[in-house]
């Protein structure tokens, strides 16, 4: 025990900040999280097959020579509506833990409710392999939803642990850090996937990324905490700079939550508004670009994953350069805060939905094609110093509620465009595909409209109570010097 004490002792008086190592961590979280969402993506291509669109599309691009991307037969007999409800079924747990992970993380702290989320997740995407080829698609059905469950609690969780120890200065760049995982966990789950199934069969993603999840909820457990009060080994200056800057947005003993508030609150709709515009091109592509890569220019599994993974590599640069940007025109203060996240997240929202159409219009053209995915999906990165850190702004007392309110609404879409993608593709032809772009460029587009309207980068009313207004030393100092002129006139 001493010598686990003086190791950790040593790693909180290192010269890298606790809130640094939090967020690295938070970092680390998500990628492991979407590392096991996202590789069945690939997975599935060569788990149910593929076949050419060629009988059924008179303009199919030709299955280029040498290419490996032939006709894939499959272990399992799944249609195209099967391999969507499989895709969608990860988010009808999803959703369900968002709501609950955002009220426990808010009264308990965010730690556990991390890392216990994540573990599960990693120990159910262990057994998906057996689920599979045991139990049919049912079975496989049923462990996603369990995964779904455990990963649900995943955001709500990170933002309640941000709120606590990121301040309002450095939330642009940190907190896009710790969420632009998911572009990084993307890139990882997409290209590694490709690779390891030539090299040991579609089994071998599970196991590897159910794996190495383990071994940051290890980790985790170990060096991170859920405050900067409870941290053992903090430096006295850390704490000190934490509470300067936080302790007027965040309380320690928190009222019950205003839900009345929150629900009426319209900044928080066009919030979540912004959310459902993100998600519903995101997970189409995140669910469904390998598809795409597949069916209509017939790209073999070890390729399919290495291109699928290229927009979102370019998204990640995107969301860390422009969280650096926001930052600093807030600290120059050229633009408002609401300003920045309305203008960021317009930016995420336009130009992502433009590129799908544009690629879909390209024909065979691989080199257009991926390009126009690369630049244009690859700036839907500004929606992280856009509106994915406004619930920071809104509420840091409750930020963990409004994630789990405003992520669990936008994962629907989660449940819906896998299916509906499914549904629209039967024939796999491009024609159908650029069906599904449209509808993604409409429901983008729209949402942002609603968010430009209603979004506020304000601390509203209600992060201090139904009816509470903020804490400040001031006011406690006000108030102490009231009651000791009232007890001195006693």
């Amino acid at each position: 025990m001493v010598e686990t004490s003086n190791w950790r002792d040593k790693l909180g008086k290192t010269c890298i900040p606790q809130r640094y190592v939090l967020a690295i961590m938070g970092l680390f979280a998500i990628i492991n999280a979407y590392t096991m969402r996202v590789s069945l993506s690939v997975a599935i291509v060569f788990m149910a097959g593929s076949s050419s669109s060629s009988e059924t599309d008179p303009n199919s691009c030709p299955i280029p020579p040498n290419n490996g991307g032939e006709n894939v037969e499959g272990e399992f007999n799944w249609d195209t509506e099967t391999v969507g409800l499989i895709l969608s079924s990860f988010f009808w747990g999803y959703i369900i833990t968002h709501l609950p992970g955002g009220i426990l993380s808010e009264k308990w702290g965010g730690k556990y409710l991390l890392s216990v989320g994540i573990l599960s997740t990693a120990i159910f995407t262990l057994v998906s392999p057996v689920a599979a080829r045991y139990g049919g698609p049912g079975w496989f059905i049923a462990v996603r939803v369990l995964m779904g469950l455990g990963e649900g609690t995943t955001f709500p969780a990170l933002n309640t642990l941000l709120a606590q120890w990121i301040p309002v200065e450095e939330r642009g760049f940190w907190g896009t850090m710790v969420f632009a995982g998911t572009q990084i966990g993307t890139v990882i789950g997409t290209a590694l996937s490709g690779v390891l199934i030539e090299a040991f069969g579609w089994e071998s993603v599970f196991y590897f990324f159910g794996s190495c999840a383990i071994v940051w909820f290890i980790i985790f457990t170990l060096i991170c905490y859920s405050k900067p009060d409870e941290h053992p080994y903090i430096t006295e200056k850390e704490k000190k700079f934490l509470h300067e800057k936080l302790d007027d947005t965040v309380n320690k003993d928190l009222p019950p939550i205003p839900w009345k508030s929150i629900f009426t609150s319209v900044p928080l709709w066009g919030l979540v508004a912004a959310q459902v515009g993100h998600d519903w091109g995101f997970y189409t592509l995140v669910t469904d670009l390998p598809l795409y890569m597949s069916d209509v220019l017939h790209y073999s599994i070890g390729k399919n994953g290495l291109v699928s993974s290229i927009p979102y590599l370019v998204m990640w640069i995107v969301s860390l350069t422009s969280g650096l940007l926001a930052d600093w025109l807030l600290k120059k203060k050229y633009l408002s805060i609401t300003n920045v996240r309305k203008i960021f997240t317009s930016i995420a929202s336009f130009f992502p939905a433009v590129g799908l159409i544009a690629a879909s219009y390209a024909g065979c053209d691989e080199i257009a094609v991926i390009s126009l995915f690369t630049v244009f999906v690859g700036l839907m990165g500004t929606f992280y110093p856009g509106m994915k850190v406004n619930a920071l702004d809104l509420s840091p007392n409750y930020a963990g509620v409004l994630m789990a309110i405003v992520n669990g609404i936008g994962s629907l879409t989660g449940i819906i465009t896998p299916y509906l993608v499914g549904v629209i593709t039967v024939d796999k032809t491009r024609l159908q595909w650029r069906t599904v772009f449209w509808i993604v460029f409409g429901v983008m587009n729209a949402t942002n409209l609603i968010y430009v309207f209603t979004a506020s980068g304000e601390v509203q009313p209600w992060n201090w109570g139904e009816n509470g207004k903020p804490i400040k030393e001031d006011d406690l100092k006000n108030e102490q010097k009231k009651n000791d002129e009232e007890t001195a006139s006693q």
